[in-house]
């Protein structure tokens, strides 16, 4: 896969991942750790009936396999989808995905610790003005607050997962890393399960819930996992704030909630940081991998 199209489709995947919010928008009854439970749980379920149908039991095998790679991904997968949740049931959302905010620097950091990938200055800059345009969106009804703590857990386990998945995709390694997502998803459903019962969702709700865990969950994550085989942990963080600006777009749309002068320029600013960091790629000749 060209580098160019590594780039559009995680495009792709931020526009699925940002469903999230105006989806929400339409559930009756579903409480936020029931969303939570049934969105991991439709996640899990999803793969494992694709995997079945095509494969049977061959196509769920690697769920069995003992690789340290596949628990510990599965695991960020499980933080990342419960985390989330928790933080903006307890918080505002704006204080939440500021602290986001961290992961392109989370993991640039980490890339460089781990894989030892080079810092260039290209990338910090892009690195920073991408939380500064996230600070610029959000910050104003940020406030620091137990929500903000629980929230952190998703950069951290988010940056941990990009350099899993990219260490382990980019080796021969027999490990299918996409069956962490459904690892994930069913850690995530187990850990909510008792804050979830009793259930309260409608059968309207369970549809939508269906089309979450299915669309904005369970495509999307496997698919970035085979995106870091090209594309670096860096850039798949960075590339993720597009789903904060998508999500905007969608209540814009969708719920004629027009965003403020200062999102429209946080906004700005996270696509310039997007723009600069892949900017190298237009005087070098793109490889295919």
């Amino acid at each position: 896969m060209s580098h160019r199209r590594a780039l559009l489709l995680m495009v792709v995947v931020t526009l699925l991942w940002s469903s999230a919010g105006i989806v929400s928008r339409q559930l009756e009854s579903a409480r936020p750790f029931e969303v939570t439970f049934w969105r991991s749980a439709f996640t899990a379920l999803t793969l494992l009936l694709w995997w079945g149908l095509r494969e049977g039991r061959a196509g769920l095998a690697p769920l069995l396999h003992p690789s340290k790679a596949l628990w510990a991904s599965g695991l960020c997968w499980s933080v990342m989808f419960t985390a989330f949740m928790v933080a903006v049931s307890i918080s505002p959302v704006a204080q939440v995905l500021v602290v986001m905010a961290l992961g392109p620097l989370m993991t640039a950091l980490l890339a460089w610790g781990v894989l030892k990938q080079p810092l260039p200055l290209r990338t910090l800059v892009a690195v920073g003005l991408a939380g500064a345009g996230v600070a610029w969106m959000f910050g104003g009804e940020a406030k620091p607050g137990l929500g903000a703590l629980v929230a952190v857990a998703v950069p951290v386990a988010a940056s941990i997962n990009w350099i899993v998945l990219q260490r382990m995709g980019r080796s021969d390694a027999p490990v299918s890393l996409p069956h962490a997502v459904a690892l994930g998803g069913l850690i995530s459903a187990l850990a909510t399960l008792v804050l979830a019962w009793p259930f309260s969702a409608s059968a309207g709700d369970l549809l939508w819930l269906a089309f979450l865990g299915a669309f904005q969950l369970a495509f999307p994550c496997t698919l970035v996992v085979h995106l870091t085989k090209v594309l670096s942990a860096t850039e798949v963080a960075l590339m993720a704030q597009l789903e904060l600006l998508f999500g905007v777009a969608w209540v814009w749309w969708l719920a004629g909630e027009a965003p403020g002068s200062n999102t429209l320029a946080g906004g700005g600013l996270v696509l310039l940081a997007l723009f600069l960091n892949e900017l190298r790629r237009r005087s070098a000749p793109e490889k295919s991998s």
